[in-house]
């Protein structure tokens, strides 16, 4: 069952009983007048996702009507149909802010294609507007997190670039958040207030990237039942972002070169460029220096792509902002599981610093909401965290990744954070005991505790 309910328009009871026929049959729910007068007060009630009217009405036309939804509800979808089917009449109610124009008869498939069109673009609408409400997130851009000096770096960057019209090229490993600043750079930019389209390079097979990205005309190819705009239609003035554009094979890498050389393109099928206006940003995860010298990427598209460039940094290089996203997803989740979780162990979160996260935000992310699922504590403990990371804390792989000098450090730290913790463990907090079994003074001894946080009362 879809959560769109769409309202029909029409003075012809037949037409009525179709299209509601039509919407039910596709899980639409289907609201119906034959009086346009009624159609306002509708509207304000029901606040439906699309309305479809007629253009020829006793009492009221469609382009009237159109108007005066729009005053209601400026963000409205409407779809117009005729019988009086002219190239002047639907250019009219184009201009007037009509989504579509369906003229009569029309096929079913013409008919549910229109709307799940209108739909699809109600939805992208929405999704935008959504977006445009988290610009002022509590840490920096959107839901982008951190505090450390490689991630204010970040942050800096995209205020210094996202007000200008260069294509961002966003490098990063899986999981360091570069979709997040995509969106961070487009909702920061003159743009915002347009769509931000995002192709998935990878999910999309070969054969269908083109056709999402140009659109295609009606009986350009077997299925194409009616006129369907592209990705880059539905990008014009605002953003498009290109996830992960090294998999996106040479034919339409060449292609899309062609459209951010002329501003033009063609729909599959179609005879007619058309003019467009968008902004690139694209990610990788793979070095496209490398994927050039190898064949696998168009240099020339490499430059038009790569104006500015903003590196995300890996977890691991940022470790001093593990603990506040730590206790940002445990806010989140136990919100979402309905727990009162307070916190985390120190123990826990020691391990949490200590491992090396080639799975980067995302893995930490998984992990917090792991274990705020398991526990059952107002803390999350080390037994609540998975097996792999608890066996890597408990060595120094991690180490290995880490300059010899930070891993020197680390090492030491590691090593007089168990040696005393174990020592008072064993003479159950006695300082002075302690310290005879370490052969150093009280004082030493003192300030070490102090420098761990490791609490000699127990």
């Amino acid at each position: 069952m879809n959560d769109e309910t769409i309202l029909v328009v029409d003075d012809e009871e037949d037409m009525l009983e179709n299209c509601a026929r039509l919407l039910e049959r596709k899980g639409y729910s289907c609201v119906t007048t034959s009086n346009p007068l009624d159609a306002p007060g509708i509207v304000s009630e029901i606040k439906p996702s699309v309305v479809l009217t007629d253009l020829k009405m006793p009492g009221k036309d469609g382009i009237e009507l159109m108007k005066e939804l729009k005053e209601i509800d400026s963000s409205l979808i409407i779809i117009v149909f005729t019988a009086y089917a002219s190239v002047s009449a639907a250019v009219d109610a184009m201009k007037d802010g009509a989504f579509d124009f369906i003229p009569k008869p029309f096929s079913a498939d013409q008919f549910i294609v229109s709307i799940e069109r209108a739909i699809k673009h109600r939805r992208l609408e929405m999704e935008n507007k959504n977006l445009r409400t988290q610009i002022d997130s509590s840490y920096g851009f959107d839901r982008i997190i951190g505090k450390s000096n490689a991630i204010t770096a970040v942050f800096e960057l995209i205020k210094k670039v996202a007000g200008t019209e260069a294509n961002i090229l966003i490098y990063g490993e899986s999981g360091t958040g570069k979709e997040l600043t995509a969106k961070s750079v487009h909702i920061n930019s003159r743009r915002r207030d347009r769509a931000f389209v995002p192709v998935d390079c990878v999910a999309l097979a070969e054969n269908l990237l083109e056709s999402e990205l140009f659109g295609h005309e009606k009986g350009s190819f077997t299925g194409a039942h009616a006129t369907k705009p592209g990705l880059f239609e539905l990008a014009d003035k605002g953003s498009i972002y290109f996830d992960e554009i090294a998999k996106m094979n040479l034919a339409t890498q060449a292609k899309l070169l062609r459209v951010l050389q002329e501003r033009q393109f063609r729909r599959v099928g179609g005879r007619h460029l058309l003019d467009v206006d968008f902004r690139v940003i694209s990610t990788t995860n793979i070095d496209l220096n490398e994927a050039i010298s190898r064949g696998d990427f168009i240099e020339d598209l490499f430059w038009r792509l790569n104006v500015i460039t903003i590196e995300m940094p890996p977890l691991r290089e940022r470790r001093e902002d593990i603990e506040l996203l730590t206790h940002h997803f445990i806010d989140e989740f136990s919100e979402k599981n309905r727990k009162k979780i307070k916190g985390i162990t120190s123990e826990a979160s020691e391990i949490l610093y200590n491992y090396y996260w080639p799975g980067n935000i995302r893995e930490l992310q998984n992990v917090i909401e792991r274990a705020t699922s398991l526990t059952d504590d107002r803390y999350v403990n080390a037994s609540d965290l998975p097996e792999n990371l608890i066996d890597s804390s408990s060595d120094t792989n991690y180490m290995k990744h880490l300059p010899f000098k930070s891993a020197k450090r680390k090492w030491l730290e590691s090593f007089e954070k168990k040696y005393f913790s174990d020592i008072l463990k064993e003479f159950n907090g006695n300082i002075s005991k302690a310290a005879r079994k370490a052969g150093i003074d009280r004082k030493t001894v003192y300030r070490i505790l102090k420098k761990h946080g490791i609490d000699s009362t127990g």
